[in-house]
């Protein structure tokens, strides 16, 4: 959905107000009594399902309106009027158990439920949904702080490789959709050999499911696609193949306009907060990077993309073309394009895939400054903190994934089961309904062979008949 950190702010002010009734801090003064805490733990668990539960039908409610074009009637649109769009429901209730069996959420007595906790239970309704309505198609991935350190490599040893190997062994198409903006498939080996060298090491996966995996940089700029013949294996894609319709129209003037205000805006910040950083111009982006040893506060970081911003989409260059201007955690950069194009563009060079049918991963989903945020225009999303949760996030799909199975032989070998014992009771009766009709039968012939033997003996007791007329 487009929005959904709003409705994370509302969740965890709702989720407070249980939290105030129901977690009595005193109650630790009694850990001895560990039936009085499962008590009270129970009793907030229960409370808070049942808002999860409620808010869960809200947002059942909105996809409703949202598809016969009604969302004025949204009830949640009332209530969080930015709300945007869902690809899918959300199972928030079952999501909530999964985590509180985990987190301990409604066991905690001083510490309320945290907006970390509202993410991680909203990812995990947004698994569970994709699992149910599956499968799965499109999988895209942000670079830093999603599947490495920033600023760092995929290197071999990276956990997530093997788990994207995976998806692609199933598959699952795999795009990478990242900011930085390198022309050449060598600058994108630099940082990613890790994975590339698996996908081409793998004795499992076909030469299909290898290409599979593409590579989209620039947010929406550079598209590659895995080549185990190529040099650095990626091959270049051409644009016919995944450019969107609308990207036709931007010119390289409007594209240069649009460059030459951003530029000024980052060098007004520069100098008007004096920031130790140097300026930086690729082809479809421009930003300011720290002098070497030094670091940008947050706060001058968020400030520049905020100025940024502002400027450019106030400029006249700036209302032709989507850009963004983001946060890079130590530096600021605006490019042309945006995720959601990213993703779109994935979308529609494995064949029209659909947002419900998709996921993007990222870090960045703050609306200020976060290059993420805008995918959710595009499909269904996983807001993670880090490359640890990006692996527990896929680990996780897995497990729904399998639970999903089992549940689908479960209720195979039931209806097998039910069809054999039906086919036994048919046969039975079958036979009983036989075994009747042959009784039946028996006390016919009895009953016939009784009669006749009645009418032989009637018979031969009769007088001799009258023989004088003869």
């Amino acid at each position: 959905m487009t929005t959904r950190y709003r409705v994370e702010y509302a969740l965890k002010g709702l989720l407070a107000v249980p939290f105030v009734l129901h977690s009595q801090p005193t109650s630790i003064n009694e850990e001895q009594n560990g039936t009085c805490l499962t008590k009270i733990a129970a009793t907030a668990q229960g409370r808070y399902a049942e808002i999860l539960r409620d808010v869960e039908e809200m947002i059942n409610d909105h996809i409703k309106q949202q598809k016969l074009g009604t969302l004025q009637r949204s009830k949640l649109k009332l209530l969080v009027p930015s709300v945007g769009v869902f690809f899918t429901p959300l199972q928030l209730e079952a999501a909530f158990l999964y985590q509180d069996n985990r987190r301990y959420i409604s066991w905690r007595h001083f510490v309320p439920p945290s907006f970390n906790d509202i993410r991680l239970i909203l990812n995990t309704a947004q698994v569970m949904s994709l699992v149910q309505t599956g499968p799965v198609k499109l999988i895209t991935f942000d670079g830093d702080l999603t599947l490495y350190d920033d600023g760092m490599c995929l290197t071999p040893e990276n956990p997530v490789i093997p788990r994207i190997l995976h998806l692609l062994g199933k598959g699952t198409c795999v795009g990478i959709v990242t900011a930085a903006g390198y022309t050449d498939a060598e600058r994108y080996h630099s940082r990613l050999y890790g994975l590339l060298d698996a996908v081409r090491a793998s004795p499992t996966l076909t030469p299909a499911e290898q290409r599979n995996l593409v590579i989209l940089g620039g947010e929406t700029n550079f598209f590659f696609r895995f080549d185990p013949a190529a040099p650095h294996l990626l091959a270049g894609v051409p644009a016919h193949a995944w450019a969107l319709d609308e990207m036709a129209a931007w010119t390289d003037a409007d594209i240069a306009a649009l460059l030459d205000v951003a530029e000024k805006a980052l060098m007004g910040c520069v100098r008007n907060m004096r920031l130790p950083a140097t300026l930086l111009r690729k082809e479809r982006a421009v930003g300011i990077v720290p002098r070497q040893g030094c670091r940008l506060a947050r706060e001058q970081l968020e400030e520049t993309v905020l100025v940024a911003q502002r400027i450019v989409e106030r400029s006249s260059a700036g209302k032709k073309l989507p850009f963004c201007a983001f946060n890079g955690g130590n530096d600021v950069f605006v490019d042309i394009g945006d995720k959601s194009l990213g993703v779109m563009c994935c979308q529609k060079f494995f064949g029209g895939i659909q947002g419900s049918e998709s996921l993007h991963v990222g870090d960045q989903f703050l609306s200020a400054g976060a290059n993420d945020f805008k995918a959710r225009l595009a499909c269904t999303t996983a807001w993670i903190a880090g490359p640890a949760e990006t692996v527990g996030l896929l680990d996780e799909l897995e497990w729904h994934m399998t639970q999903l199975q089992l549940q689908v032989e479960k209720e195979k070998e039931r209806k097998r089961k039910d069809g054999v014992e039906a086919t036994v009771e048919m046969e039975v009766e079958a036979k009983e309904k036989e075994m009747d009709t042959e009784g039946k039968k028996k006390k016919k012939k009895k009953r016939n062979d009784q009669g006749e033997d009645t009418h032989m003996k009637n018979h031969e007791k009769s007088p001799p008949g009258d023989q004088t007329g003869l």
